[in-house]
């Protein structure tokens, strides 16, 4: 089991309560899915996403998704000047709750993206352990490109 960090002041000790005092906006949880899904690793393509987030609304939720261990920040290797945004573990952890999450509303609502319920649907176990795959590669990449930039400076 990872290490917990010591938990910030919370309304309660409830399990549920620090879920929603640390995802329970609509743009944090919109943010982890344009990463998990659609792959997104920049602040550019998150303001480029379907809803449309305010500038100061999307910097404050990449703040504290990085202060809450679910996202973490890297130097973008193709140009040092930016910041790209990962998954870490913590934040990959979360597929399986996502993933209910869009079976629930397709089952009450009336929603749209059919192709990804249905790609759910079909193999739940298969669709998230290809989520957490490609995390995982993009985890690896990371680190390995760390260690490159590292033994150069060296």
């Amino acid at each position: 089991m990872p290490k917990k960090k010591p938990s910030p002041k919370r309304r309660s000790g409830c399990p549920l309560n620090a879920s929603v005092e640390i995802l329970g906006d609509r743009w944090s949880l919109l943010i982890i899915r344009d990463m998990m899904l659609r792959g997104f690793r920049s602040y550019k393509e998150f303001l480029e996403s379907y809803e449309r987030i305010a500038t100061n609304i999307l910097a404050d939720r990449l703040r504290k998704l990085v202060a809450h261990g679910i996202i973490t920040t890297e130097r973008d290797p193709s140009d040092g000047r930016k910041v790209i945004y990962l998954l870490t573990a913590k934040g990959i952890d979360l597929a399986p709750v996502l993933t209910e999450m869009v079976l629930w509303a397709a089952g009450h609502e009336d929603t749209g993206n059919q192709a990804l319920v249905r790609l759910i649907q079909k193999d739940k176990e298969k669709f998230l352990a290809a989520v957490q795959q490609r995390w995982a590669e993009k985890t690896i990449r990371s680190t390995a490109n760390e260690v490159r930039t590292e033994r150069l400076r060296i």
